[in-house]
C-alpha cells in the first residue's frame, strides 16, 4: 500500500460461510473471496448467524457481547456470529426435511438489523457493506429507511450480489409488519411482488450497486426467460449491474497438493491422473479398465441443474462405451429416478448423498465432467474439473458460457465441449463428440493440459471488485 492510499473497510454479509457452515456455493464464495480481498489491502470483516450446526473446531471463538461471538480466518480476517437461540439454535439453515422454516422472515430480519447494530457497537464504520442473496437484502433497505439521518451510517455504500435469482425470499403480505418498515415500502416501487413480500427485490432496488456471479448471467437475468419475474426491475437498474465471475480456491482444488485424492499429479506427470481413475472405478464397483472413459457429475439434485434431460439421456448414454459416476443430493424425485436407472445399467454408479471426499475422487478420477444446466449463474464444478484435467461438457448458459469454450480441433482451441439446445438429444450428441476426441491419443492429452492451465482463481475477480469498490468510495487500492 502506498503512503497516500486509504484502506477500504468492507463488511461482508452472508448467511453461510465456509469453513463454518455450508449448503451451497454461496458459502464457498463467502469463505474465500474476502480472503482474496484482504491480500489487496482491503480491511474485511464477515458477519453470519450463529447456527447450532456451525463447525468451530480448531478455531478460537470468543464471546464479545451478549449475542456476539468472534474468531478469525485466513491471516487475520475477523468473523462475527450473531446469536439468537430461538432463531438459529436449530438444525438446518433455512428448512427442515425440505420444508422452509415458517419464521424465516423473522430470522433474517433479525440478522440484518443486528448486523447494522453490531458495526456501531464495534465502532467499525465500513465504507461498503457487501450483501449476498435474499437473506441479507434488507440491509440496504434498512440503511435508507431507518439510518439515513444517523451520522454513523451516513455515506455507507452497499453492493448486493445475486448468486441465484431463483431464490428470492418471498413471504406472505400478512407478514410485512415483521420487517418493521412503513407501509409505503410495500408497493410496486418497494418490496411488493405480485401481492407478496420479495426481499431480493428490496436488495435490487435499494443497493448502490448490484453484481451477479458471471457476465453472461448478468445479461440473462434481464430477460423474461431467466428473470424469474424480476427482469423489469433489473432492467430498470441495468446501469448499476455488473457481472463478475466467481473464482475458486486453488489451495483446496489443486491435484498437485490435494491430500484427499489417491495420487497427486500435474501437467508434468499426467499419467498419475489415471491412478485416480482406477481408484474411482474400484470405489464405485466399476470394471477397472483405464481405456474406458469415465463421466463424472457432482451436483445438487434440482431441475436447474439439467437433471431432467440428463436422466432422459441415460438410456442412450449408457449404451456407449463409457462409465458414469453421479454424486448428489436434493430433490427426492430425482433420487428415485437415478436409483431406478442405476439398477438398469451396470455402468451407471449413483451416490445419493453428500460426500466431499468422494467428490474429490470424482474430479480427479473422471475423464469428463458433465454439467447440462438449464441455467447456471456461475458454476464452480466446471472450474474445478478444469484444474483437475477432467474435461467439462456443459450447456452454454450463465457462468458455464464464460468459462468453458468449445473444442475446435482445426484451430487447436477450446477447453471443453459445449452444447446449446436444452434437449436430451443435444446432450447425447455432445457426449459422442467428446468421446471421439477422447480416442485421439494425440489430441486428448493436449486438451487436458490446456484445461489445467486455465486460471479461475480469485485474483481477477478480486481486482474487478476492487475497481468497483474504488469507484463507490473514492478510495484507492492496490489493483
Amino acid at each position: 500500500m502506498g503512503g497516500q492510499e486509504k484502506k477500504i473497510d468492507l463488511l461482508f454479509c452472508a448467511s453461510e460461510v465456509v469453513p463454518f457452515i455450508k449448503t451451497g456455493g454461496l458459502a464457498d464464495v463467502a469463505g474465500t473471496f474476502p480472503l482474496a480481498l484482504s491480500k489487496y489491502g482491503i480491511n474485511v470483516k464477515i458477519v453470519l448467524p450463529y447456527y447450532r450446526d456451525l463447525c468451530l473446531e480448531g478455531f478460537e471463538v470468543e464471546k464479545i457481547g451478549t449475542n456476539i461471538y468472534s474468531t478469525t480466518i485466513g491471516e487475520n480476517t475477523e468473523v462475527y456470529f450473531i446469536e439468537h437461540p430461538r432463531y438459529f439454535d436449530r438444525h438446518g439453515l433455512y428448512q427442515h426435511n425440505g420444508v422452509d422454516f415458517a419464521d424465516n422472515l423473522e430470522r433474517f430480519v433479525y440478522y440484518c438489523l443486528e448486523t447494522l447494530r453490531l458495526i456501531k457497537r464495534l465502532n467499525f464504520k465500513p465504507d461498503i457493506i457487501h450483501c449476498n442473496d435474499w437473506h441479507t437484502a434488507l440491509i440496504p433497505v434498512y440503511l435508507k429507511a431507518f439510518y439515513s439521518d444517523d451520522c454513523f451510517y451516513k455515506n455507507i455504500k452497499t453492493v448486493f450480489t445475486i448468486h441465484n435469482l431463483g431464490y428470492q425470499g418471498v413471504f406472505p403480505a400478512e407478514q410485512f409488519s415483521v420487517t418493521g418498515l412503513k407501509k409505503e415500502f410495500f408497493s410496486v416501487s418497494g418490496l411488493e411482488f405480485y401481492g407478496r413480500i420479495n426481499l431480493l427485490k428490496g436488495g435490487i432496488l435499494f443497493a448502490d450497486k448490484i453484481t451477479t456471479v458471471s457476465p453472461t448471467y448478468a445479461k440473462e437475468i434481464q430477460t423474461v426467460e431467466f428473470g424469474c419475474g424480476l427482469e423489469g426491475v433489473l432492467r430498470g437498474r441495468k446501469k448499476d449491474i455488473f457481472g463478475i465471475l466467481n473464482g475458486i480456491n486453488y489451495e483446496q482444488w489443486d491435484p498437485v497438493h490435494n491430500q484427499a485424492i489417491a495420487q497427486n499429479y500435474s501437467i508434468k506427470n499426467l499419467q498419475d491422473k489415471y491412478v485416480n481413475k482406477t481408484k474411482l472405478q474400484c470405489m464405485q464397483n466399476l470394471p477397472q479398465k483405464p481405456q474406458i472413459p469415465v463421466l463424472g457429475i457432482v451436483t445438487r439434485l434440482a431441475s436447474q441443474k439439467g437433471l431432467d434431460i440428463f436422466a432422459e439421456s441415460i438410456p442412450q448414454i449408457c449404451l456407449l462405451d463409457l462409465q458414469v459416476v453421479l454424486l448428489g443430493t436434493g430433490d427426492q424425485y430425482y433420487d428415485q429416478i437415478f436409483q431406478d436407472l442405476s439398477l438398469r445399467y451396470d455402468n451407471f454408479a449413483v451416490n445419493l448423498k453428500f460426500a466431499s471426499q468422494l467428490a474429490y475422487h470424482i474430479y480427479a478420477g473422471s475423464d469428463m465432467f458433465v454439467m447440462p444446466s438449464r441455467y447456471e449463474p456461475c458454476g464452480l464444478g466446471q472450474m474445478i474439473s478444469l484444474k483437475f484435467g477432467t474435461i467439462p461438457i456443459v450447456r452454454k448458459t450463465g457462468g458455464l458460457a464464460d468459462t468453458v469454450f468449445d473444442y475446435k480441433a482445426s484451430a487447436g482451441r477450446g477447453n471443453g465441449f459445449v452444447f446449446k439446445g436444452y434437449t436430451p438429444r443435444a446432450l447425447v450428441l455432445v457426449i459422442k463428440r467428446a468421446l471421439k476426441v477422447y480416442k485421439d491419443k494425440q489430441a486428448w492429452p493436449k486438451l487436458v493440459m490446456r484445461a489445467m492451465l486455465a486460471d479461475f482463481s480469485w485474483d481477477a475477480p478480486a481486482k474487478q471488485y476492487l475497481r468497483l469498490y474504488t469507484h463507490l468510495t473514492g478510495k484507492s487500492c492496490v489493483c
